[in-house]
C-alpha cells in the first residue's frame, strides 16, 4: 500500500487561519498590529519571490509588514545600520533579512547584529543556544519547526522512536535534530560523510532528508512504515526539452511504496516554512508585549 501523504499545504492554511486570528485579539490588547520588516539585498530572482510571497502572507496575517529593497551594492556598514534602526523601532517585532547576501556582506555578521528576540528567522546564536538547552523563549528556525509541526500532527507521540536527519546545516539539519531529541527520539545526524549512509537510514522511524541533492534518497533506504519528511527543493530537467520540475531529496515514487508516510515536493514542507514565520512573527510579538503566547501557536 502507498504511503500516505502528509499535506504541508493543509496544514500550513490550518495555521495562518489561527495566526490570523491570534493576529487580531493582539491588536486589541496592545493596541498595534504585530510587525514583521523584512529586507532584501539585490534582486536575485529566486529571493524576490520568496520576499514577495511573505510579504502577502503577512498582510493576509492581519499583521503590519514593511519592506525594505536595497541595491546590491549595499555595503555592509549600511545594512548593519539598518538593522539596528529595526531593532530600536517598537513597530517592528520580527526582523527578516533574506539570504543570501551579496558577496560584499559578512552574513554571519549581519545576523549577529539581529536583536535575538526578533530574529524570526531563529538564525541567532542566541537563539541557537537557547534551542540547544532546551529554552522555550527560543525562536526556532522556521523550517524545522514546520517539519516538527507535520510530523507531530501525524504521528502524534514522537517519543522513543528512531530518528535520522540527513544534513547538518545551521538552519535545517542541526535545529531539526534538536527539536526531535527535545521530543525523546534518539537522533542520528547523517552527512556527506556518514559511512554507510543508506543503512543508517534503514534504521529510522522518522527520516528527514535535508542535503539538497535531487532524489538522493532511494526507496531500499528506507524503512518499510517509516514517516519521511523531504525539505528539498531541487531543480531537475523535465519530460520536455527546455522544461524543468521540482523534485525533492527523496526519490517519491520509490518511497511511497516503502513508506508510512511522505510528504511531497512541493506541497510538503515549503508551504510550512511561511506560515512559521508568521506564528514566530506573532510569538515574539506577544513576548515584547509582555502578553501571554496563545497556546494553538
Amino acid at each position: 500500500m502507498a504511503a500516505a501523504l502528509i499535506d504541508g499545504r493543509a496544514a500550513a492554511e490550518a495555521l495562518r487561519a489561527r495566526v490570523g486570528i491570534a493576529a487580531d485579539f493582539f491588536r486589541a490588547a496592545s493596541g498595534r498590529a504585530a510587525g514583521l520588516a523584512t529586507v532584501l539585498v539585490g534582486e536575485d530572482p529566486a529571493s524576490s519571490v520568496y520576499i514577495r510571497s511573505k510579504i502577502k502572507a503577512t498582510h493576509e496575517a492581519n499583521m503590519h509588514g514593511v519592506h525594505h529593497p536595497l541595491p546590491a551594492d549595499t555595503r555592509e556598514e549600511q545594512l548593519l545600520a539598518l538593522v539596528e534602526q529595526l531593532n530600536r523601532d517598537p513597530s517592528v517585532d520580527g526582523i527578516l533579512v533574506q539570504l543570501p547576501l551579496p558577496d560584499q556582506i559578512d552574513t554571519a555578521r549581519v545576523i549577529a547584529a539581529i536583536d535575538p528576540d526578533k530574529d524570526v528567522d531563529g538564525f541567532h546564536v542566541v537563539n541557537a543556544g537557547r534551542l540547544a538547552v532546551g529554552d522555550p523563549d527560543a525562536l526556532v528556525p522556521c523550517t524545522p519547526l514546520g517539519c516538527l509541526h507535520l510530523l507531530k500532527s501525524h504521528l502524534g507521540s514522537l517519543s522513543g522512536l528512531e530518528a535520522v536527519v540527513i544534513g547538518r546545516s545551521n538552519i535545517v539539519g542541526k535545529p531539526m535534530a534538536a527539536l526531535l531529541l527535545a521530543e525523546s527520539c534518539t537522533v542520528t545526524i547523517a552527512h556527506s560523510r556518514t559511512s554507510d549512509l543508506p543503512e543508517v537510514c534503514r534504521r529510522a522511524d522518522i527520516l528527514v532528508a535535508a542535503v539538497g541533492r535531487a532524489e538522493m534518497v532511494r526507496g531500499d533506504w528506507i524503512k518499510p512504515g517509516a514517516c519521511l519528511i523531504d525539505v528539498g527543493i531541487n531543480r531537475v530537467a523535465g519530460a520536455e526539452p527546455g522544461k524543468t520540475r521540482i523534485v525533492g531529496d527523496v526519490a517519491f515514487d520509490e518511497a511511497r511504496e516503502v513508506a508510512g508516510a511522505i510528504t511531497p515536493v512541493p506541497g510538503g514542507v515549503g508551504p510550512m516554512t511561511i506560515a512559521m514565520l508568521l506564528r514566530n512573527t506573532l510569538v515574539a510579538a506577544h513576548r515584547r508585549a509582555n502578553l501571554a503566547v496563545p497556546e494553538d501557536l
